[in-house]
């Protein structure tokens, strides 16, 4: 999942290098912690957050398959 996550913000933004996914494994879910520069948030987020939603989806659409529960969290 970090890698499918990785990839597509990297094809997104202006400053691939400064990409970071960070996987935290919780009991009953684990939390992908997405990283990028300040001026590319924007650019991940999309407008209205169309963007961010449709990486959540793709995310819960692999994780299903593999039967596990997996979040995305974008932080600043």
């Amino acid at each position: 999942m970090k890698v499918l996550i990785e990839y597509i913000v990297r094809s997104l933004v202006d400053r691939p290098e400064e990409v970071v996914v960070t996987e935290v494994q919780g009991e009953q879910a684990t939390v992908l912690e997405l990283r990028v520069a300040r001026e590319d948030l924007g650019k991940v987020i999309g407008r209205q957050g169309r963007t961010a939603r449709a990486m959540r989806t793709i995310l819960g659409a692999a994780s299903t398959k593999l039967q596990k529960r997996t979040v995305l969290e974008i932080l600043e």
